[in-house]
């Protein structure tokens, strides 16, 4: 079958848009039939329901209309009877479609307007769609491109080549004082692609953490190969960076495979990032070590880590104070965004005089709970003891490693510590009762007479008001930058103790049957039961 030249001529045309927007052949063919099915409503009447069919090898058009097979026929442009429909198929039955041949046409001016219209907007949005398909993959590269337009302080970068689009590096995004202007070529980083109305917008940083950490894979082969691992990235853009490194090959120093000869491979990234001054810390799995390593140049005396809250007490040499901080707190600032660690940092001199301040007030508070003389509360307090509980809850032989305690000693200075904890458990009872707060409530798991006064306090006195609490009214909630304290902020208790004190009160309130226990799960240590 020989081809017309205008089917040519249209094949023509649709592999050409294909090619200089760079998406597929079908779309730009699905995208014709659709602007000739619009064309064809405005002559056929727009309530057939038209359909057009390019075939892609000859590039010949049909048109034809579909029929909805009914028993009363109340349309004739839609509908079809199906006596009329077995003509056509035998096997048509109520409900099928029947397609009917419809003879081409002239196209006037107005639909050949529409139907423009309609292929412009449907290659427009396949364009979009595939520019989004592509970048919603590269999150977390690196793109070269080039500037648009500055606008508000904001860049538009041209991402170069057919359908590639736009994207924006926000005022906030950019190093601060770098300036850009159109035609200037950028390197940024994409941290965010979003699919909207307008077409796929696709956000780019020059302020990243992982920004630097990709530049340094573009520059370091032993990280692009896996060898050398970069395990966080902390920025101040535009001033100072700290990148911690760890290399898998024992006989590859990962700080000096980033530095390169002569700080060459450091010095490629620096420029990048406009002077920016980069500080290449050895990662270590042990957090003390981590964290003597992030602070550098500052030289670390000794370390003390709560693991619990994340929180390190860091003690330098006083001359080392002012180079530990860094200027305007910078220095330990990024140490701690680095490590992940809250760092709190001491002199010498200041680390000594709380340590003399702490065992003052734990002789002093000794002396009073358990009547005993200034010497004994000060052997107490130097052996470790923090507390009138841990003494009065030791194990005995503990004592008995104490130079100058025998077991009387022992026993009759416990049997004080016990006598003083059962006094104030004593007086927060007479508290609780003065409150209103009902007897059940000491029966929950985990609940002392101390917090019982505390949410008598608050106006939780029976267990229809624990049970109705929930667990953000009992250890608190961030309401965004700020946090606010729940009622038994201070105790020391947790999200899943509260839960399990709610559930437990609402167990025994009658509101819920008590959960079937997990013979596979056991409870965790702590946890409010029922």
């Amino acid at each position: 079958m020989a081809v017309s030249a205008n089917r040519l001529e249209l094949l023509q045309i649709v592999d050409a848009v294909a090619r200089e927007k760079s998406i597929d052949r079908s779309i730009v063919l699905a995208s014709m039939e659709d602007a000739m099915q619009k064309a064809a409503r405005s002559r056929y009447g727009q309530e057939t329901e038209v359909r057009a069919e390019i075939n892609p090898r000859t590039g010949e058009i049909r048109f034809s209309r579909l029929l909805l097979v009914v028993d009363q026929l109340e349309n004739d442009a839609t509908q079809i009877t199906l006596a009329d429909a077995q003509k056509k198929n035998p096997s048509a039955q109520i409900g099928d479609w029947i397609a009917e041949s419809l003879p081409p046409f002239d196209y006037g001016r107005i639909p050949a307007q529409a139907s423009k219209q309609v292929l412009v907007q449907k290659i427009r949005e396949a364009e979009r769609d595939k520019q989004y398909e592509v970048y919603k993959d590269r999150i977390g590269e690196i793109i070269n491109g080039q500037v648009k337009r500055v606008e508000y302080g904001n860049v538009v970068v041209d991402l170069g080549g057919a359908g590639a689009g736009e994207a924006v590096v926000r005022r906030d995004e950019l190093i601060p004082r770098e300036m850009f202007r159109p035609g200037d070529r950028i390197r940024a980083y994409v941290y965010d692609v979003r699919r909207e109305a307008r077409g796929p917008q696709i956000f780019l940083s020059r302020t990243h953490p992982q920004f630097t950490a990709r530049l340094f894979a573009q520059e370091v082969p032993e990280i692009y190969d896996g060898i050398v691992e970069v395990k966080s990235v902390a920025r101040d853009p535009g001033s100072r960076a700290k990148i911690a490194v760890t290399s898998n090959d024992s006989s590859i120093d990962p700080v000096g495979a980033c530095v390169g000869m002569r700080g060459s491979r450091v010095q490629a990234v620096v420029n990048e990032l406009q002077g920016e001054k980069i500080d290449i810390i050895p990662w270590s799995p042990d957090a003390a070590t981590f964290i003597v390593n992030a602070l550098q140049p500052a030289e670390v005396m000794k370390v003390v880590l709560d693991e619990d809250s994340t929180r390190i007490e860091v003690v330098v040499p006083d001359d080392q104070l002012s180079l530990a901080i860094g200027r305007r707190g910078q220095n330990v600032r990024l140490a701690s965004q680095l490590t992940g660690w809250d760092i709190d940092i001491l002199t010498e001199a200041e680390e000594s005089e709380r340590r003399q301040k702490e065992f003052a007030e734990r002789t002093s508070a000794f002396m009073e709970a358990l009547d005993v003389d200034e010497t004994v509360a000060q052997l107490l307090a130097s052996e470790g003891f923090r507390s009138v509980e841990e003494i009065a809850y030791v194990e005995p032989r503990e004592f008995a490693m104490i130079e100058g305690f025998d077991a009387e000693t022992a026993a009759e200075i416990q049997a004080r510590a016990q006598a003083h904890l059962a006094r104030i458990e004593e007086e927060f009872d007479e508290q609780r009762k003065a409150l209103g707060v009902s007897d059940d409530l000491k029966e929950i798991e985990g609940l002392t007479s101390q917090m019982l006064v505390k949410l008598g306090e608050n106006g939780v006195k029976t267990l229809e008001d624990l049970a109705d609490c929930a667990s953000d009214d009992l250890v608190g909630w961030i309401d965004g930058d700020t946090a606010k304290p729940g009622y038994l902020s201070g105790f020391d208790v947790s999200r899943a103790q509260a839960d399990g004190m709610i559930l437990s009160a609402r167990v025994r309130a009658g509101w819920i049957e008590a959960p079937e226990p997990d013979p596979e799960a056991p409870a965790e240590e702590g946890e409010g039961g029922v």
